[in-house]
């Protein structure tokens, strides 16, 4: 479950939404306790939750934040519940998730959406109970103050990188506003795939289908990974070329990647 491409949000506050939820194919379904639940209704949210308890095989639970007032009866619940993990906002540093943790009993999904949580990066990588990290990019775009989407590369490019380094799965890209042009969707799923990332929080049924898509391998990559994969065999392992290219062992361990993210 916590190697999922599609993440797909439904607030907690709309429980006839729960079952929808969890048949519009979303590989994990995210039952949000913290943005979209008004502070005044957080304690009805949490009844809702319990009272639908359980409505599918993979759910998560996205809870409030340690400093916030909620975050203990959130932690109470999912305790009491035991989901697939819960997805932590506002992480920054390792006894964020190490505390979740424990107290939720379960893994926690790291969402990085400050400017803190960038630089304590390598703790959190390291957490006990840390299981892969999401991210926030709208959240972290307030918090840095910056309008510009290129203005985030090097966040993207820095949980890729610790996501690699720790042995982590690879980390869940942030959401796309727009729900009603799904190309938009579809564009931003593929420019994560590029950059490293292995799926992507959704936030509405709509971009299920185009963002798995455009993170599953396309049939001409997997066409040129078996291409790849039967010249190293005829190779015997050495350096061979290939459509006027030369392959060796990285590209050859590339393709085998792909081959098996398609398999």
């Amino acid at each position: 479950m916590l190697d999922a491409v599609t993440w797909l949000f439904v607030p907690a506050t709309r429980p006839d939404r729960f079952v929808k939820a969890a048949g519009a194919g979303a590989d994990v379904v995210i039952v949000d306790l913290e943005d979209a639940v008004p502070a005044a209704s957080k304690a009805g949210a949490r009844e809702n939750l319990r009272a639908n308890w359980p409505f599918g095989p993979d759910v998560a639970v996205r809870i409030n934040a340690r400093t916030s007032p909620e975050h203990d009866a959130d932690m109470a619940l999912c305790r009491e519940l035991g989901p697939a993990a819960v997805v932590l906002p506002k992480t920054e540093c390792a006894e964020d998730v190490t505390t979740t943790a424990r107290r939720a009993g379960c893994p926690v999904v790291a969402l990085v959406e400050t400017a803190r949580g960038l630089l304590g990066l390598g703790e959190i990588c390291s957490a006990e109970g840390v299981a892969r990290l999401a991210f926030g990019s709208i959240d972290l775009a307030l918090d840095l103050g910056v309008t510009a989407d290129a203005a985030l590369d090097h966040a993207r490019s820095d949980l890729v990188r610790w996501s690699v380094a720790s042995g982590l799965p690879a980390p869940i890209d942030g959401v796309t506003p727009s729900i009603t042009d799904t190309a938009v969707a579809a564009r931003e799923a593929r420019r994560a795939k590029e950059w490293g990332f292995g799926g992507k929080l959704c936030i509405h049924p709509a971009q299920l289908p185009v963002v798995g898509a455009a993170m599953r391998p396309r049939s001409e990559e997997i066409a040129w990974a078996r291409r790849v994969v039967e010249a190293d065999k005829r190779a015997g392992g050495a350096a061979v070329s290939l459509d006027g290219a030369m392959i060796d062992r990285p590209v050859v361990e590339q393709a085998r990647r792909l081959l098996g993210s398609a398999e």
